[in-house]
């Protein structure tokens, strides 16, 4: 794990939007496409402000989430709804939206007709990572209903998820597809988060998910 510390919430959301800006443009140098998978939440909303301005090929990248609630997309709590107002503007309105939520009345049903926007998306690209105080990261969350799936090296591309702590049912990309992606960081802010995962790092994780994918991870952080 490599680890970078920022002395501030701007300078962080200036230096991972130049990292993950960088990484993108790499990966355009020798490829068709890239895919670029992302978190929901207000954590990134400043560094996808900064990066949408970035000077790149956006029609050549396809944007997913890592995760999505299962509530249409202009409700207050959709992720893709925040997605739109904050990495997909500017310079980066350009870029390809793969949808992770549909108008099915319930996870189980809408992702068949998902699965097919996913096809030659992988491996990910860029992967770019939250996490939870209880160390969940996308929708994989401890003691979740289908957790033991999602975390399979068997495991299908979407996992429909339920938890106690989840609020709305959710669909979330499965560890087996997130770990495989080419280059991974996960964005934390705040010292409690620092500590949670320090702890996680030593934990099994299926009682810390994010543990699944730290070893190979760039971890960015500000106080």
């Amino acid at each position: 794990m490599d680890f970078r510390a920022y002395p501030d919430r701007e300078m962080l959301a200036m230096g991972l939007a130049d990292a993950l800006a960088s990484c993108l443009r790499r990966c355009l140098t020798t490829h068709d496409s890239a895919s670029f998978c992302v978190p929901g939440g207000t954590s990134p909303g400043e560094t996808f402000a900064t990066l949408s301005g970035a000077d790149l090929e956006w029609d050549r990248v396809h944007v997913f989430l890592n995760d999505e609630r299962w509530v249409p997309e202009d409700h207050a709590r959709s992720n893709t709804k925040l997605l739109r107002e904050t990495l997909l503007t500017d310079k980066a309105a350009r870029a390809r939206l793969v949808p992770l939520v549909n108008d099915a009345p319930t996870p189980e049903e809408g992702i068949p007709a998902l699965e097919a926007g996913f096809e030659g998306r992988f491996p990910i690209s860029l992967l770019l990572l939250g996490m939870g105080t209880d160390m969940h990261t996308a929708s994989l969350f401890p003691g979740a209903d289908k957790l033991d799936l999602a975390m399979s090296n068997t495991a299908p591309v979407l996992v429909p998820m339920r938890a106690d702590t989840a609020g709305e049912p959710r669909v979330t990309l499965s560890r087996r597809v997130l770990a495989d992606a080419m280059d991974i960081h996960v964005l934390i802010m705040g010292d409690e988060k620092r500590a949670v995962l320090e702890d996680a790092r030593t934990r099994d994780p299926m009682q810390a998910p994010i543990a699944a994918f730290l070893r190979d991870a760039t971890v960015h952080w500000a106080p």
